[in-house]
C-alpha cells in the first residue's frame, strides 16, 4: 500500500455540503452503536436487581449483544455490497428501534436478553454499511483520511460516553431510558439517510457465500462462547467443547473460502499484509481499550467505593483524549505512514496502562489515574485511524462493505472476548472466590489484569512496527 502523503494542490481539501450532511449522519449513527455496547455496563446490577437476574447470568446481557454483533457483522457487510448498503442501513435501524422499545419495557430476563440480540444484529447491520458509505462518498485520501478520524473519534467515544450515559440515566431516571433514548435516534436516521445518502454497492453482481457465511459465524459464536465461559468457569467441559468447535468451524471456513469464486473474505485479501496486521492489531487495540474502561468502573466503585456516576464521570479522561487524537490522528497521517503509526501507537497505548499497576485503595490516585487514560486515549485513537486506513484503502469500491465488515468484525470481536480473557486473568489473581470481595483481593486481580492488557500491546506493537516497516521498505 502506498504511503499517505500530504493531498495535491489540484484536489479538493474542503467538503461539500452534500458531503458535510452524510458526515454528520453517519457519524451520528456510528456514535449510537458504539454507546449501545456499552451503555448497560454501569447500570447492570440495577438492571439484575430489577429483573431478577441471578449473578452469575447478569454479564450474559452484554455478552448476547457481543455475540451476535461481532458473530454477523462480516456477513451483514458483504449482504450490503451485493443488496446496497443504504438499504442494509434502514433495515438495521429499523430493527434497532424495535429492539430498544422491547428492552425498555422488558419485565423478565428472557425479554431483556432478545432485545440485546436484536440490537447486536442491528449493530451488525448498521456499522459496516456506515462505514462502506463513508469510505464510498470519500474517495479524495486527505478528506477519506479526515472522516475515517471523525469516525473514529464517534466510535471509541460513543463506547465511553455509553458508559457515562448509563451511570447519569440510572441515577436519575432508570436503566429503562438506556434503551429509549435510541428510539427517536434510530427513527430519524430511517427518516433522514434516504435523503441524504447515496446508496452503493458492488459494481459486479455476485452470489452470497452461504456455505462461509454459516461457518464464520457459528466459528465467532462458538469462540465468543468458549472464552466467555472459561473466564467464567474455567475449561469445563462446555468451555472446551465450544473452543474446540470453534477451531473445526473457523478451519473448515478457511478451507471453504479458498475454494469458493465469490468467497466471503477472498484469501488473496487476507493475504495482503496491510489487511491481515491492520485487523490483528485491532483485536488488541479495541479487546484492550475495552478491558481498561472495563476495570477502571471496577477500582472506581469497589475498590474506592464511589458511585456508578462517579465511575462513569472517570471515564471522562478517555473520552477527551479520543477527541484529541481523532483531531490530530489525519495531519499526523499526512507526514507519517500509516503502517509507522500503527505499531507506535499500539506500544503508547500499552505504555499509558502501566500505571494502572501502581494505583493504591487510595483515592488520591483517581487524578493520576485519569492523566494516564488521558494519554493511552490519545494513543489508541491514533492506532484506531492508522488500522481503519490500513484496512480499507487496500480494498477496491466493489468490496468496500467487504473490508469493512472484516475491520468492523475485528473490532467487535477484540470487544467481546477483550474483557472474558482478561477477567480469567484477574480471577487467577484473586484466586479464593470468597477474597474477591475484599479490597486488597480486587485490587490485585486490577493490577494483573492490567499488566497483562499492556504487556500485550506493547509486544504487539513492536512485531508489528518491525513487521510492517519491512513490507514498507520492500
Amino acid at each position: 500500500m502506498t504511503t499517505i502523503t500530504a493531498s495535491p494542490p489540484q484536489q479538493s481539501t474542503r467538503m461539500t455540503s452534500r458531503q458535510v450532511a452524510v458526515l454528520l449522519v453517519l457519524l451520528a449513527s456510528q456514535f449510537m452503536m458504539a454507546a449501545d455496547f456499552s451503555v448497560l455496563n454501569v447500570a447492570l446490577p440495577r438492571v439484575g436487581a430489577d429483573l431478577g437476574f441471578t449473578a452469575g447470568n447478569l454479564q450474559w446481557i452484554t455478552t448476547v449483544f457481543a455475540l451476535c454483533a461481532a458473530g454477523c457483522t462480516l456477513v451483514f457487510g458483504r449482504v450490503g455490497d451485493l443488496l446496497g448498503r443504504r438499504r442494509i442501513f434502514i433495515a438495521g435501524m429499523a430493527v434497532l428501534a424495535v429492539a430498544s422499545v422491547l428492552g425498555g419495557i422488558a419485565t423478565a430476563p428472557p425479554v431483556l436478553l432478545v432485545a440485546r440480540a436484536l440490537q447486536g444484529l442491528a449493530t451488525a447491520a448498521v456499522t459496516p454499511a456506515a462505514l462502506a458509505m463513508l469510505t464510498t462518498a470519500f474517495t479524495e485520501p486527505g478528506l477519506r483520511t479526515r472522516a475515517l478520524g471523525l469516525n473514529g473519534v464517534m466510535m471509541s467515544s460513543g463506547f465511553t460516553v455509553g458508559s457515562i450515559l448509563g451511570g447519569v440515566l440510572t441515577d436519575a431516571f432508570s436503566w429503562r431510558w438506556a434503551f429509549f433514548i435510541n428510539v427517536p435516534v434510530a427513527v430519524a436516521a430511517v427518516v433522514v439517510v434516504p435523503l441524504v445518502v447515496a446508496d452503493s454497492r458492488a459494481e459486479r453482481r455476485s452470489r452470497l457465500d452461504a456455505p462461509g457465511a454459516l461457518l464464520i459465524t457459528s466459528g465467532l459464536f462458538t469462540l465468543i462462547h468458549g472464552i466467555t465461559r472459561a473466564a467464567e468457569s474455567g475449561l469445563d467441559t462446555l468451555a472446551c467443547a465450544s473452543l474446540i468447535a470453534a477451531a473445526v468451524l473457523l478451519a473448515a471456513f478457511w478451507t471453504v473460502e479458498r475454494r469458493t469464486t465469490d468467497a466471503l473474505v477472498p484469501v488473496r485479501m487476507l493475504r495482503k499484509p496491510d489487511i491481515a496486521f491492520a485487523n490483528a492489531a485491532a483485536l488488541l487495540i479495541f479487546g484492550g481499550e475495552t478491558a481498561l474502561i472495563f476495570f477502571t468502573g471496577l477500582y472506581v466503585q469497589n475498590v474506592l467505593g464511589h458511585s456508578s456516576l462517579v465511575a462513569g464521570l472517570v471515564l471522562l479522561g478517555i473520552g477527551a483524549g479520543q477527541i484529541l487524537g481523532g483531531t490530530i490522528g489525519p495531519r499526523i497521517l499526512e507526514r507519517v505512514s500509516p503502517r509507522t503509526l500503527l505499531g507506535i501507537a499500539l506500544i503508547g497505548q500499552g505504555a499509558f496502562m502501566l500505571p494502572g499497576i501502581r494505583m493504591s485503595a487510595a483515592s488520591h490516585w483517581l487524578i493520576p489515574l485519569i492523566a494516564a487514560q488521558f494519554v493511552n486515549a490519545v494513543f489508541s485513537m491514533l492506532a484506531m485511524l492508522a488500522f481503519m486506513v490500513l484496512s480499507t484503502s487496500a480494498a477496491d469500491s466493489g468490496r468496500q462493505g467487504m473490508a469493512t465488515g472484516m475491520a468492523t468484525q475485528s473490532q467487535q470481536v477484540g470487544m467481546a472476548i477483550g474483557i472474558p480473557l482478561l477477567s480469567a486473568v484477574f480471577t487467577t489473581s484473586v484466586g479464593d472466590k470468597n477474597s474477591g470481595a475484599g479490597v486488597a483481593g480486587q485490587l490485585s486481580g486490577i493490577h494483573a489484569a492490567l499488566a497483562v492488557d499492556s504487556l500485550s500491546l506493547i509486544v504487539g506493537g513492536v512485531l508489528l512496527w518491525l513487521v510492517l516497516r519491512r513490507k514498507e521498505r520492500h
